[in-house]
């Protein structure tokens, strides 16, 4: 291995310890709405299937197989809320099913509605790779969490699902990355 890919590998490590971990500071708040803005209405359910581009009144969730293409784990979802929720708590109102690994059962994502597979062949460079959910996931096939301001771009989040609070007006993502690639939400 070269020094440029240990360098390169090295980096997607400590990006995925840095997402995957909750250590660092918090999101950014949303977004008042004008005064002149129409006054939210609630979902009619919190798990309801919407299109990524339809507005949300809550937060809209989005879960992106990426480079996986596995329709099992695509959703997205509007789920009403009052002020900062725990992205946690928002995954499990929007019927969104997350598994940590053994060694980090909270602190990690490695399936998301039960994908990847535990037999499912993930194809990245080097080959093929099965996740088996034991410690860190593969620095070149995990689940990246995002977070979208009201009106902003989307940012790598800096903490994990359970510490990470997401208010309304804004998007959470979920997003199967596979060396590199989609390197951010679509949208």
């Amino acid at each position: 291995m070269t020094l440029t890919k240990m360098r390169t590998a090295a980096a997607s490590s400590l990006a995925a310890a840095g997402l995957l971990f909750s250590l660092a500071a918090c999101s950014a708040p949303a977004t008042q709405p004008a005064a002149s803005e129409p006054a939210p209405t609630p979902a009619a359910s919190s798990s309801a299937a919407t299109s990524a581009d339809a507005p949300c009144d809550g937060v809209k969730v989005i879960v992106d197989s990426g480079a996986l293409k596995q329709e099992a784990a695509d959703t997205t979802a509007c789920v009403p809320v009052d002020g900062p929720t725990v992205a946690a708590e928002i995954l499990e109102e929007a019927d969104v099913e997350t598994e940590g690994t053994t060694q980090y059962p909270n602190e990690l994502v490695c399936r998301v509605n039960g994908v990847p597979a535990a037999d499912f062949d993930i194809t990245h460079k080097e080959g093929t790779y099965r996740e088996e959910c034991q410690g860190m996931p593969a620095a070149f096939a995990y689940w990246a969490l995002w977070v979208k301001p009201a009106s902003g771009d989307w940012a790598y989040a800096q903490e994990g699902l359970a510490t990470l609070k997401v208010s309304p007006g804004e998007s959470l993502e979920l997003l199967f990355t596979v060396d590199g690639e989609p390197a951010a939400p679509a949208a």
